[in-house]
């Protein structure tokens, strides 16, 4: 089978189904159709995006023949219930994270999906940036030596003001964590993925800078509505964190730390790391994504360039233009999907992913209940 054999349907019409749409294309993949929260928005994001078919349900997106793979980009609150939909009509899944709103929900997701023919995947796109594989790829081969400790942070200012307003911000929507489950899971997610280490246990301290926000009378999309027009609005009481902090103890005795924030002012989406080798570390930031930084206690610090000539073979399998031509966000999409499909193509679903997996989205899930409980609790919690 062709990777550009497989027909895919993309569920959610918000902000990410279309970046999935998108992405889908530039594969070369064919996309299907879309379902929005209902038929006008389906209909409306048809004719904005030029797909074929605006579906009008869940059932009729997994009745339909010439769909072999279903990408979900839905509220968190539905994840679980139409992953196990999808899953159970034999269809291929990418759901956007949390894979569910609980560890029962997504240890259940696992078991559905083992043994089944079938690619499972978390939408965890951030490992996908190229340069994020080269980090992995030099720990892999022992560049780094033992790893001492992992510290970053994700920082966005989206939800800065008390007007600011989304699903996400409501805890029956989008789960009792947030700033963390929303954005810290991507960092999680990326430095377990290159070091190979994993979180053993968690101290976590958690702050809702607004207890009440403003709600526009009338849904708002996901990064809009912040320069418009004053609207008419109403108060909801907040239990979700607009930030925290996270220290870690990995498997292993490696150490790390986590602030996540979404009201640092004039931070859009700043995702950073920084990891401590016995032999070098290594540094990234999302806004200079194809920049990694090297540096030596010995020698002379480098910064590795985003090139397919200067990167190893698992970084070069992901980039698509030159060195000085740079990739960004919807490309991390679009290899993280091109990790997708190509492991589908092989037909060998004994063979190890590369992409995110429903038992690592579930991993995530687990931590993060760790991590809540840590806060209530503040004490270290085992994972």
């Amino acid at each position: 089978m062709m990777m550009t054999d497989i027909g895919v349907a993309v569920v959610g019409a918000g902000f990410i189904g279309p970046v999935h749409v998108e992405a889908l294309r530039r594969l070369g993949l064919p996309v299907r159709g879309i379902l929005g929260c209902d038929a006008a928005e389906s209909q409306r994001a048809m004719q904005t995006l030029g797909l074929p078919k605006a579906y009008e349900s869940l059932d009729e997106v997994l009745a339909d023949p010439s769909v072999q793979s279903v990408h979900l980009a839905v509220p968190n609150v539905l994840h679980y219930e139409f992953a196990k939909r999808v899953i159970a009509a034999g269809k291929h899944l990418i759901c956007e994270k949390p894979l569910a709103m609980t560890a029962r929900q997504s240890g259940e997701l696992v078991e559905l999906a083992k043994g089944k023919r079938l690619a499972a995947g978390v939408c965890y796109n951030v490992r996908f940036y190229p340069l994020n594989l080269e980090a992995r790829d030099r720990v892999a081969r022992g560049d780094m030596g033992r790893i001492f400790a992992i510290n970053g942070s994700y920082v966005q200012d989206w939800l800065f003001h008390d007007t600011d307003y989304n699903w996400r911000v409501l805890s029956d929507q989008g789960g009792a964590l947030r700033a963390v489950a929303d954005i810290g899971t991507h960092w999680m997610d990326l430095v377990t993925s290159i070091s190979g280490l994993e979180i053993a246990s968690v101290l976590a301290d958690l702050s809702t800078v607004h207890p009440v926000r403003k709600r526009p009378k009338g849904e708002v999309e996901t990064f809009s509505g912040k320069l418009d027009a004053k609207r008419e609005t109403e108060p909801v009481s907040i239990d979700t964190e607009d930030y925290g902090c996270v220290l870690f103890r990995f498997k292993g005795g490696a150490r790390g730390s986590l602030w996540v924030s979404q009201v640092t002012a004039g931070r859009k989406n700043c995702i950073r790391y920084e990891i401590a080798g016995s032999n070098s570390a290594l540094a990234w930031n999302s806004e200079s994504p194809n920049e990694l930084w090297i540096g030596r206690r010995d020698g002379p610090n480098e910064v590795l360039i985003r090139d397919p000539a200067l990167v190893g073979p698992l970084a070069r399998g992901f980039i698509n233009y030159p060195g000085g031509h740079n990739e960004g966000f919807p490309d991390a999409f679009k290899q993280c999907f091109r990790a997708f499909y190509n492991y589908i193509a092989a037909g060998d679903f004994a063979a190890a992913p590369l992409f995110p997996t429903f038992a690592q989205g579930h991993r995530e899930v687990l931590v993060c209940e760790a991590i809540l409980r840590s806060h209530r609790e503040q004490s270290w919690v085992n994972v």
